[in-house]
């Protein structure tokens, strides 16, 4: 669930898609100033294979990052949650049987 959220933001934030814009836009310009040296073909066929090998190079990343992404912190907040909802729990659980007992003794007294 942590790391479903944290990859979420990594994708959502839309940095991996601009690293492989800026290796898709710099082979274009490296093709565009070295025009004389390469066909139309070639520079069709090295931009895709360039921005494939971008995109992997992404994905590569993306997948380091959740490796190497320290679950502990959201481990500790995770638990200290869980325990903070218990204890609200048995609070009003007490707090609603306090109120049954008060009631109980209200109607006893006028009974």
């Amino acid at each position: 669930m942590i790391i479903l959220n944290f990859t979420k933001k990594i994708v959502q934030s839309k940095i991996l898609d601009t690293y492989i814009a800026a290796g898709f836009f710099a082979t274009l310009i490296f093709f565009t100033i070295n025009a004389s040296s390469y066909t139309p073909l070639e520079m069709i066929f090295g931009t895709i294979m360039v921005t494939i090998a971008f995109k992997g190079l992404a994905n590569l990343m993306l997948s380091l990052l959740i490796l190497l992404y320290d679950l502990k912190a959201h481990e500790d907040i995770t638990k200290y949650k869980t325990i903070e909802d218990k204890l609200d729990l048995l609070i009003n659980e007490l707090k609603l049987k306090e109120a049954q007992i008060k009631s109980s003794e209200v109607v006893g007294q006028t009974k």
